[in-house]
């Protein structure tokens, strides 16, 4: 391949993970009136995913982010009224995380969020042959190797 289409081909991957950074980082609604950010309405997922039988050491173990960071978002989860604090009634001594309605209502609405967003590549690759998905899975291997290294 010569230089000019390498370039093209970088400047392209560039490009792909600048708008996968910026939609990752954009605040959604997720069918409420009150805008989140990635790391709330994924706290919400993780509480709506284990039925409400988290603590905020269980969340702070599952995510690797300090017990802080979890109690302060979901302070305003809690705030924006997405989730409530109760007494676990199998272990009184223990506070666990419930999704209010609200909170449900994010929840099943980031799943679809996500059903449609990644609806769109399952088609995509399912009709790939398998030496285009093996090509595919060695190019992500490889770039990921290339990223861990210059973060280190």
């Amino acid at each position: 391949m010569e230089n000019g289409n390498l370039h093209r081909l970088h400047e392209k991957f560039a490009r792909i993970v600048y708008l996968a950074n910026e939609l990752d980082k954009a605040p959604r609604t997720y069918g409420t009136n009150s805008p989140m950010s990635p790391g709330e309405i994924h706290m919400i997922e993780l509480i709506g995913d284990n039925d409400a039988r988290l603590s905020v050491t269980d969340i702070a173990k599952s995510t690797g982010v300090t017990k802080g960071a979890v109690s302060q978002t979901l302070k305003k989860l809690e705030n924006k009224g997405f989730v409530i604090k109760e007494i676990d009634p199998s272990n009184l001594s223990r506070i666990i995380v419930a999704l209010t309605s609200r909170g449900k209502t994010a929840y099943y609405a980031h799943k679809d969020w996500h059903e449609t967003m990644d609806g769109g590549f399952k088609t995509f690759f399912s009709n790939l042959t398998n030496d285009k998905l093996q090509f595919l899975n060695e190019v992500m291997d490889k770039l990921e190797i290339f990223y861990k290294n210059i973060m280190k």
